[in-house]
């Protein structure tokens, strides 16, 4: 049994090669890019100014956006909305697929065929899921690491590994809800669509509750709270968060193994 878990690991990693080469490339590309584009940026004082100016709906949506000093150009071009993006898209697709996907495309018996129960197959995929995401914030940080050296500025690199840390954390929270959707209910679609809306909703929750007094109670309830409220690039992360977003990560992944374990699939 532990060498097919082993294998189901590597089956995975080995299938999603070239599409994570090509997330790879895609982040840091876009990474370096933005760091390099600093110094043209921190000339230019007047964008604040620009900024302050825009409406109090743009900038609660999009956080801190002063784009003169390093932490706030950082933060508002990769953190408070591209690299979330970018990492919830891969994890929810992810997600959806590990479970959903093989059932719905019939390869689920043949798997379950070998000596492994389906509970050990459920903690596979996370495992595995949890590999590519944390190899793609590794690259998310080379990358921007880089950028900054060449670009000449200085940031706390310590810093910037902990707000990477806690994009990945958000983004497995919401791939083990599509994970935990698509164990439940064998649908894949059903899966990444419910959690794509869920993070939508969680994001435009957190980002309009200091606009409105009627969502500011709720904001809590958000994961994009938990993520970006004490900006760890700036702060370094808080434990409570961090435990927040592990917790929620931890239930969803038990209620897909409790689930996938009692529910009739479709093989």
């Amino acid at each position: 049994m532990k060498k097919m878990s082993i294998s189901v690991v590597r089956k995975v990693l080995r299938d999603q090669r070239r599409s994570l080469f090509w997330w790879s490339i895609g982040i840091a590309a876009l990474a370096l890019y933005t760091m390099l584009f600093y110094p043209s940026i921190a000339s230019s004082p007047e964008l604040d100014q620009i900024m302050r100016e825009l409406p109090p709906a743009l900038k609660a949506m999009f956080g801190e956006m002063s784009l003169t000093s390093p932490e706030g150009y950082i933060n508002t071009e990769l953190f408070s909305f591209m690299m979330p993006l970018l990492f919830l898209i891969f994890t929810i697709l992810q997600g959806g697929a590990a479970v959903a996907g093989e059932e719905e495309q019939g390869t689920l018996d043949l798997v379950l065929s070998t000596p492994i129960t389906r509970r050990r197959f459920v903690l596979e995929k996370f495992v595995a899921m949890l590999m590519s995401t944390l190899f793609l914030a590794v690259i998310l940080w080379v990358s921007t690491v880089a950028g900054i050296a060449i670009a000449d500025f200085e940031v706390n690199l310590s810093r910037l590994a902990e707000a990477i840390f806690s994009v990945f954390l958000l983004a497995m929270a919401f791939g083990t809800l599509a994970l935990a959707l698509g164990c439940a209910t064998g649908g894949r679609a059903l899966s990444t669509g419910v959690s794509s809306a869920l993070a939508v909703i969680a994001y435009f929750l957190n980002s309009m509750a200091p606009l409105a007094e009627s969502v500011e109670p709720f904001q809590k309830l958000s994961l994009f709270y938990y993520y970006y409220e004490v900006d760890p690039l700036r702060h370094g992360l808080d434990l409570g968060h961090v435990g927040v977003l592990l917790a929620v990560t931890v239930v969803l992944l038990l209620i897909g193994v409790m689930t996938v374990g009692k529910r009739d699939l479709q093989v």
